[in-house]
């Protein structure tokens, strides 16, 4: 298999790249003039962390999920707690499992030397999630920009809003639709798990107590996964190839050995199970539905003109 590097500039040279609506109050060239070496920045910094450790690209893309369906947007996931509010990082769906702060950290810093105080971390973490994809051989896409910070973040929606490992078919449609998301988007985004890992918390109750579940597949997983401990034992959302981005995780879902309850209930509806099958007759269909789908998810509330700021760190408001 090549390597994650070279898939990248495979991609590119293949016209990978998937053209998109401009979304109103964003653009795709929105810092153009202001912030001109943007977007090869924040690629150089992604890129040097995912060849460094590949789960990162699957984090940056969870961050920017686990963001946008929070109240938008508008990069409070990324906000510590203090004195005022506390942060969604120790949220249900996130303590202990989202990550890549670091990365953004690093984003942020190559970012203002290059054009202080014009790029919000809400962009950053668009723009990553962009280039973890395609660096991991996944398709690319034209990101709409001008998404502002939020100056607050939300414990209690996050808790509310971000669907869990153990959710069903009903509360993934539902949770989605909350967002102005399609059941399309939420299967192609749902694709977003043939990279990653998850931990055995995660899984317990799948691989213990789910009936639609391959038999030698639970069997092994138990061996690392027991009734107690070992919560943070991790293991591969997509049993074949967990660290390149490609139509796997579909196939593994008709054999019944999606890791996740959550994974493996959209064979569960006649119209999601469609989806996944047509998406493993066609990995170039699953990649065209990705890209848009990624694309609506991050116009879901994004603060635009003059709402929010332009955080200096994106770890606290200004």
């Amino acid at each position: 298999m090549a390597s994650p590097f070279k898939m990248f500039w495979v991609a590119i040279v293949l016209g990978l790249a998937i053209r998109v609506a401009v979304i109103e109050g964003l653009s795709t060239k929105y810092y153009s003039s202001s912030c001109p070496k943007l977007l090869p920045t924040v690629k150089a910094v992604v890129v040097a962390a995912v060849k460094k450790e590949a789960r990162l690209g699957a984090s940056l893309v969870r961050l920017h999920f686990h963001d946008c369906f929070v109240n938008g947007c508008d990069g409070s996931v990324l906000l510590d707690d203090n004195s005022t509010f506390t942060g969604e990082k120790t949220a249900r769906a996130n303590n202990g499992s989202v990550r890549g702060f670091n990365v953004v950290d690093d984003i942020k810093e190559a970012v203002e030397k290059v054009c202080p105080g014009v790029v919000s971390c809400a962009d950053i973490l668009t723009l990553a999630a962009r280039d973890s994809t395609v660096f991991l051989g996944g398709p690319s896409w034209e990101v709409p920009l001008g998404r502002r910070d939020s100056t607050t973040a939300s414990f209690p929606t996050a808790n509310r809003d971000l669907p869990g490992p153990s959710s069903n078919i009903s509360t993934l449609i539902s949770s989605f639709a909350k967002q102005g998301l399609s059941i399309k988007d939420l299967v192609a985004l749902s694709g977003s798990h043939t990279i990653g890992l998850s931990r055995c918390v995660s899984i317990r109750d799948r691989i213990y107590n789910d009936t639609n579940i391959d038999s030698s597949f639970a069997k092994k997983l138990r061996k690392k996964c027991p009734r107690v401990g070992r919560n943070t034992t991790l293991f591969p959302l997509d049993k074949v190839t967990p660290k390149h981005f490609d139509n796997f995780y579909f196939k593994n879902l008709l054999s019944e050995t999606g890791l996740l309850h959550s994974d493996q209930v959209l064979t569960n509806s006649t119209s999601t199970l469609s989806l996944v099958n047509k998406y493993v007759r066609k990995s170039s269909t699953f990649f065209k539905d990705f890209a848009r789908s990624m694309v609506n998810m991050g116009n879901i509330k994004p603060p635009k003109g003059s709402k929010g700021e332009i955080r200096s760190n994106c770890r606290k408001v200004n």
